[in-house]
């Protein structure tokens, strides 16, 4: 039985896969999302070629075709259009068929020449890459068979299966439906763990889609994006150059009322913002639905948290009926839902000028420390301290 030309030990094969599959990831993360979809860096056009040749060989991607369908994920994220969104086909359609909805979007023009402006066209792009796209990864079989003999099909099989799974499936699927959230975009997004090792820092998701033209995904000091690391060292190098991160949060506490500033520290905040509001206002809705049970009114804590984050729009009509039903007997909860709301309407598409923003921004300030509820005064505070 052939065996190849390499005889590895083991732990040898597993470790070989291991390097070749992170690089993989590596290039997925580096050059594929941060470079090539939303812009967050440059890249020479030494590992910019090696990654397009490398994604070429094991996974047979497409560039134009990744960035365009990522982009339009971000643009409908949580909507029928979304291409792969957990939370309207389900978790179990992303996690185990991922792959199969990224073919399948991959098939629409319209998505990719809508929004896969901008990926490189060259010469060895048109007529190789995505001409051949099979070519690379039947050349890698090739590859591990001559190195490792039969066993080198299965080193192939894993590296076939590396990226759909956990791109398409965990990033895609468990990114939108399970884990911790440091801000509270329009959608679903979680971070999955705080150490973004084994996915290349993709595991920082919800940071991702609260600052998503940022080159660094870690955004707490306990957490860690591995593909900033690799980033950071080509920058080092010459290779690369950051073009954006998210921004740090500045306060003034000398400030007693909003300003153009205030304004636009709240809007480039803005997922941020209403992370902290939800956090400020927990025990007041957690008391308040303590009441509300002590009067026999049926609250959901999960349902309540969900309200505070999804436009109502969204909700189906029963559960809308059901919010309705459970703000109505409770003051407190309304003008926390009401004002949260209004709060987020400030950075909706308006044709208000900055003035009146600011207007609108001081007069929800100075509402919300009439309110009466004491957690909702000290966030408004602190808010106008925004810099």
């Amino acid at each position: 039985m052939f065996s190849g030309f390499l005889d590895l030990p083991w732990w040898g094969y597993i470790a070989y896969t291991l390097i070749v599959t992170h690089i993989t990831i590596a290039a997925v993360t580096v050059f594929l999302h941060r470079h090539q979809a939303h812009r967050a860096l440059d890249l020479h056009p030494l590992p910019s070629h090696f990654f397009r040749f490398w994604l070429w060989l094991t996974t047979g991607m497409v560039t134009k075709e990744w960035a365009a369908i990522h982009r339009k994920h971000h643009a409908k994220c949580e909507t029928p259009e979304d291409p792969h969104s957990p939370q309207i086909v389900g978790i179990n359609k992303v996690l185990w068929e991922g792959t199969e909805l990224y073919r399948k979007e991959s098939r629409n023009a319209e998505t990719i020449e809508k929004y896969g402006r901008g990926t490189p066209d060259d010469w060895i792009e048109r007529n190789l890459y995505t001409r051949y796209s099979v070519l690379g990864v039947s050349l890698l079989l090739i590859l591990n068979f001559a190195l490792f003999g039969f066993i080198g099909i299965t080193v192939w099989a894993v590296q076939m299966l590396w990226i759909p799974f956990f791109a398409a499936g965990v990033i895609n699927g468990i990114g939108h439906f399970w884990g911790y959230r440091n801000f509270q975009p329009e959608d679903a997004s979680t971070n999955i763990v705080p150490w973004g090792i084994l996915i290349g820092g993709e595991e920082l998701h919800n940071n991702h889609h609260a600052y998503a033209s940022s080159a660094r995904l870690s955004n707490r000091w306990y957490e860690f994006d591995i593909g900033w690391l690799y980033i950071r060292t080509l920058e080092t190098l010459g290779l690369a150059q950051v073009k954006k991160v998210a921004p740090k949060l500045r306060l003034d506490h000398a400030k007693t009322h909003c300003d153009a500033v205030t304004l636009q520290a709240v809007v480039t905040h803005r997922y941020d913002v209403l992370a902290k509001y939800a956090k400020s206002l927990r025990r007041t809705c957690a008391h308040e639905m303590r009441a509300l049970k002590a009067r026999a009114v049926r609250v959901d804590r999960a349902a309540l948290r969900r309200w505070l984050r999804i436009d109502p729009r969204a909700l189906p009509v029963t559960e809308r009926a059901r919010m309705d039903e459970v703000l109505g007997a409770s003051k407190v909860l309304n003008t926390v839902y009401t004002m949260r709301q209004e709060l987020a309407a400030l950075w909706q598409r308006s044709s208000a000028s900055k003035e009146q923003l600011v207007h609108q921004l001081e007069d929800w300030c100075r509402r919300a420390e009439e309110s009466g509820i004491e957690a909702l005064q000290e966030f408004s505070r602190r808010l106008r301290c925004y810099a």
